[in-house]
């Protein structure tokens, strides 16, 4: 993406919660026992307390479980497109503490081709999502539109056209099959020009993304590696998708697994 966040969800929800749980325990254990018989509480800690379960379990379900992101840029396509849903494993990488993003039990590390969402190094209240082509200790050449991976090219095959509207303005790409040995994909090429070659070493720690869209990814090319702690999950599946020109859901897309 970028996903555009002025303010940190997590740390919201957390504080949110913190309070809700806090009246809740006051009318439980100290407010209630005081209480007349029969005695309604007030309005407030009546809601608080139908609330915090609520959102005790929202808390729980987005930061160790899934969390849904929604696409709103070209950078991924053709695996991604502007309106797709997706869902992301908040525990592939390890679980983290809310609103801290410490990691409190480490489960899994990201795998080369895993598309992975993770907060902007250079500004952490943006979420960003790219692929993991490189990963510590590797070192990489992107060199004429091809990504060579400890001194091997990564093979492409050119398998036709791809067109993306703009707004009423189309533009066509090159869409290849960017064979990856642990994740095959698909990857768009929109200018022939060779532009500027990169080499790079990944240090430990840290990982190099890059955009499916190659010529049209705002990533570790330009701004450089997405630390570990930065890392919030992977994408598996796309739970719904909206067309923007066709103002209705693509139902093809919906359910769709991510490559």
């Amino acid at each position: 993406m970028p996903q555009d966040v002025h303010f940190d969800f997590s740390a919201a929800l957390l504080l949110l919660t913190l309070a809700t749980g806090l009246v809740a325990a006051l009318e439980r254990f100290v407010l209630r026992p005081r209480r007349q018989e029969g005695g309604a509480p007030p309005f407030g800690v009546e809601t608080s307390v139908s609330f915090f379960p609520v959102l005790l379990f929202v808390l729980l379900l987005r930061s160790f479980i899934v969390e849904p992101f929604r696409i709103p840029s070209g950078s991924m396509l053709p695996t991604l497109e502007v309106g797709d849903f997706i869902l992301v494993n908040k525990f592939a990488y390890g679980l983290k503490m809310p609103a801290l993003h410490t990691t409190l039990l480490p489960l899994g590390e990201p795998e080369r081709g895993d598309i992975a969402v993770f907060r902007f190094p250079h500004d952490p209240s943006k979420d960003f999502i790219k692929r993991v082509v490189g990963l510590p200790g590797d070192t990489l050449l992107y060199r004429d539109k091809t990504l060579y991976i400890n001194g091997k090219a990564v093979p492409q095959e050119a398998i036709g056209p791809y067109v993306v509207d703009f707004g009423g303005r189309s533009r066509v790409f090159e869409r290849r099959l960017e064979a990856l040995p642990e994740r095959p994909h698909e990857v768009l090429i929109g200018s022939p020009r060779a532009g500027r070659s990169l080499q790079v070493q990944v240090p430990e720690g840290s990982y190099f993304v890059m955009g499916d869209n190659r010529d049209g990814s705002d990533d570790s090319r330009r701004w450089g590696f997405v630390p570990e702690r930065a890392l919030v999950g992977r994408a598996f599946m796309i739970w719904m998708s909206w067309n923007p020109s066709l103002g209705r859901p693509d139902w093809a897309r919906i359910g769709r697994q991510i490559p």
